[in-house]
């Protein structure tokens, strides 16, 4: 099988980073709402290429998909509707495994939500790496990404830092930001939202929670 390689922008032979398991990560909802066609397009076509690579090339596969339970959004329409965080969210993550179900989409190994406790630790954990390599810095009680700090940033994208403009940062979940660069990691919170003390300043994980650690892990290390 060849698949393309965005690192590279060329099609490539596939093999696994080791043995005959490929590790595989498909950004799932953020469950304020059930899911749509244009969500489900996504999903169908990484079903697609799951059940190549076990069924037809005979790879154990170990996929994540995570489901975005924090954000303004979420937070907004579980206030409007009376309800705890959880529970409002519990209700479209039903909805999305009836969906997929329906669709004959094939179970993933792991689905993480983003308020799990062992996944609010290990943001914790990765923001501090962050900040010891001082790539972060607290800004109206958030905590902001610099990505300055981080020469290979944005390489899959062949993002170009010098021709990037700094803008006007934006501290929301749901923007059409005009900062190209930094981006928040923890976002403070406003009155009666749910709040985490796990990370200091207290807040919660922003909209984007993946983002932390697809963009984060490198420079933690």
């Amino acid at each position: 099988m060849r698949l393309y390689n965005t690192l590279t922008r060329s099609e490539e032979p596939f093999a696994p980073a080791s043995g005959r398991t490929v590790r595989m990560y498909t950004c799932g909802l953020t469950v304020y709402a059930r899911g749509h066609i244009g969500n489900f397009r996504t999903f169908i076509c990484v079903d697609v290429l799951r059940r190549t690579l076990r069924h037809l090339l005979g790879y154990e596969i170990r996929q994540v998909m995570n489901f975005t339970d924090v954000d303004d959004r979420t937070i907004l329409g579980a206030q409007k509707a009376g309800m705890d965080l959880r529970s409002y969210t519990d209700r479209y993550i039903a909805m999305f495994r009836e969906d997929a179900q329906s669709l004959g989409l094939e179970a993933v190994e792991e689905m993480p939500r983003a308020t799990d406790e062992a996944n609010l630790a290990a943001m914790a954990r990765l923001i501090a790496a962050l900040a010891k390599n001082g790539h972060t810095y607290v800004s109206d009680g958030s905590i902001y990404f610099k990505i300055s700090t981080l020469p290979d940033y944005g390489k899959l994208a062949h993002l170009d830092h010098d021709g990037m403009k700094p803008g006007a940062r934006v501290d929301a979940d749901s923007y059409a930001k005009e900062d190209a660069r930094d981006f928040v990691l923890w976002k403070a919170t406003k009155p009666d939202e749910p709040t985490w003390t796990i990370v200091d300043p207290p807040g919660r994980p922003p909209g984007l929670a993946s983002r932390v650690f697809r963009d984060g892990a490198a420079a933690a290390r």
